[in-house]
């Protein structure tokens, strides 16, 4: 593929993301949110690891989701909750239809500079209560997509919206990426954002739970 756009929020999911679409494109394009979350932590982490890829572009847009909350992750005033690695319901960090908003921007990025693929590090496996992680919304945005564009409309070069780790696990993607030479010191998944990973927020126990499964060393800690 010729060109492509990685959501790209400094977490482990999307840094492997990353990697792997620069194993695949000639010229890829990072694009990072600050939508009112509680820290910078994770978007610091954004910028180093585009920095260390290699990226064509890295392109941070502002969101203020904040403006109405309605997560942990935006929100000041609701707690980010103790994690559950078995948890099966929705947690209060899910952000109102984020996932949703920004393959839209992407998606307005990607027609802009003519790049047919979007990379995107949902999986369902971890997350299903996450309903914006799921295959079917990701075919249905894909469609969307390229009913709004006029790339898919008139000029049949439909946007693709690539989810490759859809149906991986968390210690495949670690797998994955020390095979793509990530540098996962660099990454951070913390919900709390503190000056060190809490540790027992659902990103952290998932983290640590991953690694140990892939048998790998998390340099962040």
């Amino acid at each position: 593929m010729d060109k492509a756009v990685v959501l790209l929020s400094g977490g482990l999911d999307s840094a492997v993301a990353l990697y792997l679409a620069k194993s695949k494109a000639k010229e890829v394009h990072a694009i990072s949110f600050d939508y009112g979350q509680r820290h910078n932590k994770e978007l610091n982490s954004a910028k180093a690891i585009a920095l260390k890829a290699g990226v064509a572009a890295h392109q941070i847009v502002t969101l203020k989701l904040d403006q109405w909350g309605g997560s942990s992750l935006t929100d000041k005033n609701m707690e980010v909750e103790n994690g559950d690695v078995t948890r099966t319901d929705i947690p209060v960090t899910y952000v109102p239809a984020r996932n949703m908003v920004f393959l839209s921007v992407a998606a307005s990025y990607a027609e802009a500079i003519g790049a047919q693929n979007i990379f995107i590090g949902v999986s369902q496996v971890d997350y299903s209560g996450y309903v914006d992680c799921r295959q079917e919304f990701i075919d249905s945005m894909e469609k969307a997509i390229n009913l709004g564009t006029v790339m898919g409309a008139e000029k049949n070069q439909p946007i693709k919206i690539h989810a490759p780790f859809v149906n991986m696990t968390k210690s495949e993607e670690i797998t994955l990426g020390t095979q793509l030479g990530v540098d996962f010191g660099l990454t951070w998944s913390c919900y709390r954002g503190g000056e060190k990973p809490c540790g027992t927020c659902d990103s952290c126990l998932l983290r640590a739970k991953a690694f140990a499964e892939a048998g790998v060393t998390d340099t962040s800690l």
